[in-house]
């Protein structure tokens, strides 16, 4: 089992654009899933993108048509690409993975640190 490490986050302007990487180490059984979440200040988390071992993605509702999720397998890295960003898009985004860690283990969610969105409009 490892860990996640995101990055990428900043302060833009609105309408600017954003890329953040979640780059997942370590020794994972199986992995089925990886995705973002993010969480404004006094708010619940929201889901924003995932995609699955499958190929499919989802996004949530907030963010179509502007991010964008993808996935290097060969460096186990998930980028999303976040574009014409809005003052709304504030908040600590964290990457997630669904993965069966060990053998046998079933699968389980976790978590990598936050990084910080800042949009001014």
């Amino acid at each position: 089992q490892g860990q996640l490490v995101t990055s990428g986050g900043g302060s833009v302007q609105a309408g600017q654009s954003l890329t953040l990487t979640c780059a997942i180490s370590g020794n994972w059984f199986t992995i089925d899933t990886w995705g973002f979440y993010r969480q404004a200040s006094g708010k619940e988390r929201e889901f924003v993108a995932a995609i699955f071992t499958s190929g499919q993605i989802n996004y949530g509702d907030s963010v179509k048509g502007r991010f964008t999720i993808s996935r290097d397998v060969a460096k186990n890295t998930v980028y999303l690409q976040m574009d014409t960003l809005k003052s709304e898009d504030t908040g600590e985004y964290l990457c997630y993975i669904i993965s069966e860690a060990q053998r046998g283990w079933g699968n389980a969610l976790y978590w990598g640190q936050g990084t910080q969105v800042a949009v001014s409009s």
